[in-house]
């Protein structure tokens, strides 16, 4: 076992997963192989489960490649797009969606117009938007993370490429990067075939844009492996921070959060549902992609978990502990 995988392994256990809790860890710097640790039952790196909100930097690439190309104007009102949603679509521009300042409501207000709707439909989704008589605040005012934002960015992708999102994804960004273990789900059946299940009474929702990619580790690392060295030539965009309509800039990117970490820019983005946690994390000046899947999971051990791993790459103290070692 190397020294990485003998601290990978320590920092599992002191985030409090115990040895049969299912959860699969990765890290991969540079040219070395990637360094990974699965625990629990029949849990690996090949293991394909829901990516839940890690799905939003997905789609946000979707965008940012048809704005590259022109085909997107991220000025364009949403109501150019989504002519069916009411007046206030046409105060809405698509880098509000981008970037959740849209003034959008929260999944509860959704949720109780759906009706209880198990699947979560982006059909549904923007059907309940459709029946929103005016927003409650000014689109651009204030960063407020919005689902529903993303579900109409997704159809923003399909109605602008006149594809389908998830045959335009697998076309531009998994067949390019080799993600042959991803892709985005619309159903019928609640997950595709020889996924991880997820909670029986809590099925993903079949929304796409803000979820719907099922994914497996590996992949995730490569997707941050390829963010980190421009393959898609759309990385510079996607780590461009928005602001607020009066210029008050904000902490989230596209579909990615900016923080940073012992002095390093680091790019991301949690995702859950019931019975799973996730979170994916790119350094890009380490060339540093991290990423977990916990299934199973109701808490929020995750993020000690990635700060720890991060630790071991940016602390020089973690480092000479393991040359000690």
């Amino acid at each position: 076992m190397s020294q990485t995988h003998q601290r990978m392994t320590t920092l599992v256990s002191e985030a409090g997963y115990r040895s049969d809790e299912p959860i699969v860890v990765g890290m991969r710097q540079g040219g070395a192989p990637p360094v990974l640790l699965a625990q629990g039952l029949s849990v690996t790196a090949a293991t394909l489960a829901y990516a839940a909100s890690l799905s939003k930097q997905m789609t946000a690439a979707c965008v940012a490649l048809l704005a590259q190309d022109g085909v997107l104007d991220m000025e364009s009102t949403l109501s150019r797009w989504l002519p069916q949603l009411p007046a206030w679509a046409g105060t809405i521009r698509l880098r509000h969606l981008v970037h959740h300042t849209a003034a959008l409501p929260p999944d509860s207000e959704i949720d109780a117009i759906i009706s209880g709707d198990a699947d979560r439909t982006s059909p549904g989704i923007i059907q309940a938007l459709a029946q929103l008589p005016d927003l409650d605040h000014r689109p651009g005012a204030e960063h407020r993370y919005s689902n529903a934002g993303y579900v109409c960015l997704a159809a923003v992708v399909e109605r602008a490429a006149d594809t389908p999102l998830p045959d335009f994804a697998e076309r531009h960004l998994f067949v390019p990067l080799a993600m042959a273990g991803t892709r985005y789900w619309p159903g019928p059946d609640p997950t595709p075939p020889g996924a991880a299940p997820l909670a029986r009474l809590h099925p993903a929702p079949l929304s796409l844009g803000d979820g719907g990619v099922w994914t497996i580790l590996s992949d995730l690392l490569r997707w941050g492996q390829a963010l980190n060295a421009d393959e898609l030539g759309i990385s510079e965009l996607m780590q461009t921070p928005g602001r607020l309509d009066d210029g008050t800039p904000i902490d989230y990117a596209w579909g990615i959060g900016v923080r940073s970490h012992a002095g390093h820019r680091v790019y991301r983005h949690g995702g859950g549902w019931t019975g799973l946690r996730a979170l994916h994390a790119r350094v890009p000046d380490l060339d540093l992609s991290v990423a977990l899947l916990a299934l199973n999971d109701h808490t929020e051990r995750r993020v000690p978990l990635l700060n720890g791993l991060l630790d071991a790459v940016t602390n020089p103290s973690f480092r000479s502990k393991d040359e000690q070692s």
